[in-house]
């Protein structure tokens, strides 16, 4: 166990010299790594306030029921009894044709046109709020109340629902999309970098395969090369990503403010850190373990 250690050790104290001997281009490859993740944690922490917001928004999905003008009240009471009843109705609020029609009356905008009519023909109206947002369930409900008795029609706005709805969808996929095809990009990157190195330490390795070593001998010095460029650019990653939301929020507090609300971007998490670090030690640690098995193929081939 304890040469075990000593091995691990020595393979760490070997890169991490040979990391500093070329700091220049161990800098490079960090920001290299740190601006590729960046890309989409920023997307994401965007996304993920948007939902944030869009939970908070005050503006909720409404239906609006309105009755049939001969209505009977046995018929009324019925309907009341089955809106108080429903799993997926949160609230209803009912409106009379005699309220509604005061209501226009005194309004300075729509007074002429009612003083024109000759009689009041405004129908009863519940207005209800849907106890989920999900656009389909919103939807089922419009058309189940429809096929209520004594409902002449049951109508729903929920376009900005939809809209929202399908621009949060869109950034998720963006995101996971992002994350495969810049995935990719950094295993090829760092395979690279490892193969590049492995080519200048070639005379090295060789003389070391002469004298009895192993290729798991060989290969970890080079995994622990994956692992810290993975360390150093996921820590890279989240200081460049928490600057840009700090850069962001500069705009978005002006924002806010213009619509009287104080809405700002959430920093990244720790979570979210943690999460951008592992990901990138897990691909930077497959593009050197590639990199390294293919060099050495072909070295015990020639």
């Amino acid at each position: 166990m304890k040469h075990w250690i000593n091995q691990h050790r020595q393979a760490l104290q070997l890169v991490l010299g040979r990391m500093r001997n070329n700091l220049l281009a161990t800098s490079i490859m960090f920001a290299v790594m740190g601006v590729t993740l960046c890309l989409p944690g920023t997307l994401y922490v965007i996304v993920d306030n948007l939902n944030r917001l869009a939970g908070s928004m005050q503006s909720e999905p409404q239906i609006s029921l309105f009755l049939k003008l001969d209505i009977e009240a046995e018929t009324l009471d019925d309907l009341k009894k089955k809106l108080e009843a429903h799993p997926g109705i949160e609230s209803h609020l009912f409106v009379g044709k005699e309220t509604a029609w005061e209501q226009i009356k005194r309004s300075a905008e729509s007074a002429p046109v009612a003083a024109s009519l000759e009689k009041n023909p405004l129908p009863d109206a519940y207005f209800i709020k849907p106890g989920s947002k999900d656009p389909v369930l919103i939807e089922s409900l419009q058309s189940e109340l429809q096929q209520w008795e004594g409902v002449e029609l049951a109508q729903l706005d929920a376009g900005w629902i939809k809209r929202l709805h399908a621009i949060l969808e869109l950034g998720k996929k963006a995101i996971l999309v992002l994350v495969v095809l810049l995935g990719f990009a950094l295993v090829a990157i760092i395979g690279n970098t490892i193969r590049l190195q492995i080519v200048t330490q070639r005379e090295e390795i060789e003389v070391s395969k002469l004298i009895g070593a192993t290729d798991s001998f060989i290969r970890r010095p080079f995994l622990y090369s994956g692992v810290i460029y993975g360390l150093g650019g996921g820590l890279t990653a989240w200081l460049m990503l928490a600057s840009v939301i700090s850069l962001f929020n500069l705009s978005v507090a002006e924002l806010a403010e213009l619509y009287a609300s104080g809405f700002r971007l959430d920093l990244p998490s720790l979570e979210t850190g943690v999460t951008m670090i592992a990901c990138a030690v897990g691909v930077s640690l497959l593009g050197s373990y590639i990199a390294v098995n293919r060099s050495l193929s072909q070295l015990n081939l020639n």
